[in-house]
């Protein structure tokens, strides 16, 4: 390969990646790079801060996650990051969830939303220049900066003050660290020992170990914070956890607290202390020091039992002796009147600096922080938990999210989030950290043989890489790094993308959101390759999804699963349609577009945009959480949760970036600036660079049916591509200054080129009437979801089983259904039929919704006029009603009366209708009334 590219060349990052970024704080604009095989015989992007949002319901939403963005303390997301290292974040408390060390799995997917925050920020910056998102940004690069220089060297001791006023060692909770005593520690302790601690705690963990001595889980002694009850426990054995002759505590150490703890051990007897009083004894436990033998770990704050965690919170006073203390003695101790140190080891932690600790003992057994997990394998490492996921990882052959759950995931949203931090604002820190965490990765994978790579990547949740391998080829077009795209290409599964290449679908079981990502990695792979079986699967892929596996909305999988084909009816639950597909299925149908130019996507962008992805995000203003929905549950009756699995999950982090990019679809432009697509209805203003001018979309879209766009600038020659909305079969009219375009009656799903020299004051006026539409479930043709043009609209209703609905009734000679509901007074979209209220989708409330509903139309009525004859249905549920009005739109009355008295003529031939009822249907299609 040539030379590498440099970083003013870029765009394929915006361009192909996530969405197109502002480059730098001086707003300036680069050629494309990445993009070049694409615009050979695709169209380019925007970059965000070409295309600014005008009021309406876009504005509306973005401005809510603003808001977020805005009020949210970005110190509580670097927090986690700050714990890995020991070191803490005054005042900042983890959020919680799936971020916290407190969190779901132990926080194993801890790190994942700061990247996602960074993504917000920097679509939120370059959306908008406000320099309130460009700190956050620096804040949050600087601190990730930091943690990795502390990654990269020893632990440092973190002094907090100690019980009577010197200091004391902390170990902050998700830090790992531990104090390792130099061997032999116990040495001269062979019939009798003494252990007392000054403890605080500062999480209720269970079997943290305050001390443990021994070589593994066979042989060891150990004195735990909390044992399964809460309570501290004494353990001894030299035949592993069955064997243990132990203490147990009565009551719980305080979280928060200094507790002063002790044990004895001589004589065939322990005896276990807390706060100076003696709490449990056990006369039967007749092994000494001596009976464990010469001991190579010799810990305080860690468990030779990898599943048990670090001890969370601060040590002072540890002494050791080689004799029984006395009752008064251990007493004397938590006064603080006892003479005297240990004579095997003391160590009073007054060090503020450095990683040892010096022992007071005569022996002088300096002792010296460790992390469990020793450190990192590469100095571009950077995590908020230590390396150990990735290293269990590669030896797993079955997925257990408990221990290891899908850390390239998250390293991916926190390489997304550099990358698109670096592109904001051009800070070189971003750029370091992500081509080091590049680095990090390839020397790990690279010595992987192929096999253990497809293991891994095939592994469900543990091995999910995310959008990783786009977000690699995002940063290889920056870098220039071969192992940058030599990494890329480490990440391919060969299975699933060989059998969507050759158009075999195999998702049915898959894991949706592990997959869907991955295609919008290949689609950049081929950009750099030209491997041509990437875009095949790409293209393949999507087929597979839309629509056979798509809902109503937009949106994909149930259960976060993939089912069979065409298989939507029978799969309506509480957990359809996790957003996070939604949002990936956007992107990729984003790139396909930018190659192909093929309407369809998007169609299917409008209407997953327009419905899932709005309607995930609540109406409602929070500094505290985005209030975006994981699941979208379209069974009857269901409430959205706007905050599920107490918060920080995946959905609510593509929620952010979703809110912030609305506008980066909204227009394409040839690659040689020759012609502008307007994909999107959305009030907005694009500057167009290339041609020295603006255009402005002046819309209420959705609740206008119908855009007007406005020229400004100099005298520029391009082809003005409008797309033609699929859903748009009540006509499709365009006027340029206020003449109509020749042709302008095009096919739905399609695009309208108007070709000229356009001038300053030039305006387009786009008119796009919606029709009320129905589109049934492939499963059940008779349940059904409403549309209004592309609003899906749905039922706000309390009951929990499927409404039932007839719609020809009023039905109008067009088709539309509109006549049949009632419009809601100064609510537009908002419809009534039968004391039930349809609504938008994507009005972000908590109001229980019916997506579908079942169609039910038992009597044959027209305009209104019941002929008192059943319709009759077809063995494959095709009713008579429904053949009559397959055929609108009707020119005029007769035309609907002579479809009617064809088809009864063919139902009565087939003996599906009596003769004499055939003509009470013609009657009454003849007397009824009908709008247009």
């Amino acid at each position: 390969m040539a030379s590498g590219p440099t970083r003013r060349s870029l765009i394929s990052a915006a361009a192909l990646g996530a969405t197109a970024l502002a480059l730098a704080p001086d707003r300036a604009h680069a050629a494309p790079r990445g993009a070049d095989a694409v615009a050979a015989g695709g169209v380019l992007p925007f970059a965000l801060d070409q295309v600014a949002l005008g009021a309406g319901v876009f504005a509306d939403k973005r401005r809510l996650m603003l808001d977020f963005a805005t009020g949210y303390d970005e110190m509580r997301l670097v927090q986690v990051f700050r714990a890995n290292v020991g070191r803490p974040t005054p005042g900042a408390v983890a959020p919680g969830g799936w971020e916290g060390l407190d969190g779901e799995a132990n926080g194993n997917l801890r790190g994942h939303t700061t990247g996602h925050f960074l993504t917000m920020l920097a679509q939120a910056y370059a959306g908008t220049g406000d320099t309130t998102y460009l700190t956050k940004i620096r804040t949050v690069v600087g601190e990730l900066y930091d943690v990795r220089a502390a990654l990269r060297a020893d632990p440092t001791v973190l002094s907090v003050p100690g019980r009577f006023g010197g200091g004391a060692v902390s170990n902050i909770r998700g830090s790992y660290q531990y104090v390792d005593l130099p061997a032999g520690v116990l040495d001269g302790a062979t019939d009798a020992l003494t252990f007392a601690a000054w403890v605080r705690p500062e999480h209720a963990d269970a079997w943290a170990r305050i001390a443990d001595f021994g070589n593994d889980t066979t042989r060891y002694l150990y004195l735990a914070a909390r044992n399964a009850q809460g309570n501290p426990r004494l353990a001894v054995t030299t035949s592993g956890a069955g064997g243990e002759q132990g203490i147990d505590g009565t009551a719980p150490l305080p979280v928060g607290t200094w507790s002063h703890v002790a044990f004895t051990l001589g004589g065939g007897t322990g005896v276990l202390y807390v706060d100076g009083v003696e709490v449990a004894r056990n006369t039967a436990l007749t092994l000494t020091p001596a009976d464990l033998g010469a001991l190579t770990d010799h810990w305080l704050g860690r468990s030779h039992y990898a599943g048990d965690p670090a001890f969370a919170g601060a040590l002072d006073e540890v002494h050791l002796w080689s004799r029984k203390l006395t009752a008064d003695d251990i007493a004397a101790l938590h006064a603080g009147t006892y003479r005297g140190s240990g004579d095997l080891a003391a160590y009073g932690f007054d060090e503020t600096e450095g990683a040892g600790f010096a022992d007071a003992s005569p022996h002088a057994r300096t002792a010296s922080l460790g992390r469990t997990w020793g450190g990192p394998s590469h100095p571009g490492f950077l995590a908020a938990y230590p390396e150990t996921q990735f290293i269990a990882l590669e030896s797993m052959t079955s997925g257990d999210y408990t221990k290891v759950w899908a850390p390239y995931y998250t390293a991916h949203k926190i390489l997304r989030g550099l990358v698109d931090a670096h592109l904001a604002t051009d800070d070189p820190k971003a750029l370091d950290l992500a081509e080091g965490l590049c680095d990090w990765m390839y020397s790990r994978l690279s010595r992987l043989p192929a096999a253990t790579l497809q293991r891994m990547w095939g592994i469900f949740s543990s091995g999910e890489f995310g959008g990783m391998v786009e977000a690699v080829c995002d940063l290889y077009t920056l870098s220039g790094n071969p192992r940058h795209l030599a990494l890329a290409r480490l990440f391919d599964l060969d299975k699933l993308i060989d059998a969507c290449a050759a158009a075999q679908d195999t998702l049915s079981g898959l894991h949706a959101n592990q997959h869907i990502p991955v295609f919008t990695g290949l689609l950049r792979l081929y950009d750099e390759t030209g491997e041509q079986r990437y875009l095949d699967a790409a293209r393949n892929f999507w087929d597979m999804v839309v629509p056979p596996r798509m809902y109503a909305i937009g949106g994909t999988s149930d259960r976060e699963f993939w089912g069979e084909r065409g298989v939507i009816a029978s799969t309506l639950t509480d957990v359809n349609a996790e957003t996070c597909c939604a949002y990936n299925m956007l992107k990729l149908s984003r790139l396909l577009f930018l190659r192909d130019q093929d309407p369809t996507y998007m169609d299917y962008y409008e209407r997953a945009l327009l419905n899932q992805v709005l309607g995930s995000k609540q109406d409602k203003a929070d500094a505290e959480k985005p209030l975006v929905t994981y699941f979208i549950g379209l069974r009857p009756g269901h409430v959205r949760d706007y905050t599920p699995k107490a918060g920080t999950t995946c959905c609510e982090g593509t929620g952010m970036e979703s809110a912030t990019k609305y506008q980066d679809t909204v227009y394409f432009r040839a690659a040689d600036d020759s012609a502008l697509y307007v994909n999107l209805f959305s009030a907005s203003t694009l500057t167009w660079a290339g041609k020295g001018l603006t255009v402005t979309q002046t819309t209420d879209f959705p609740r206008e049916q119908g855009s007007t766009l406005t020229v400004r600038g100099g005298t520029a020659a391009f082809a003005l591509k409008l797309r033609v909305p699929a859903w748009a079969v009540a006509g499709f009219t365009v006027t340029v200054n206020g003449r109509p375009v020749a042709g302008s009656s095009p096919t739905p799903g399609t695009y309208l080129t108007v070709a000229r020299t356009w001038r300053d004051g030039d305006t387009v006026r786009i008119s796009m009437p919606f029709r009320l539409r129905v589109e049934k479930t492939p499963d059940d043709p008779e349940l059904q979801a409403l549309f209004h043009g592309p609003v899906n609209l749905v039922a706000r209703d309390a009951r929990t089983t499927t409404l039932e609905f007839g719609l020809y009734r009023g039905a109008a000679l067009s088709g539309d259904l509109l006549p049949t509901f009632t419009p809601v007074h100064g609510k537009p979209l908002h419809l009534t039929l039968n004391g039930v209220e349809f609504a938008p989708f994507l009005e972000g409330t908590e109001d229980p919704t019916h997506a579908y509903f079942r169609r039910s139309e038992p009597r044959v009525v027209f305009g209104g006029v019941d002929s008192g004859v059943a319709n009759p249905v077809r063995g494959d549920g095709t009713s008579l009603l429904d053949a009559v009005w397959a055929a609108a739109p009707f020119p005029g009355k007769s035309a609907l009366v002579g479809r009617v008295r064809t088809t009864v003529d063919a139902w009565v031939n087939d003996g599906l209708l009596t003769a004499a009822d055939g003509a009470k249907v013609v009657d009454a299609a003849r007397k009824a009334s009908y709008v247009a």
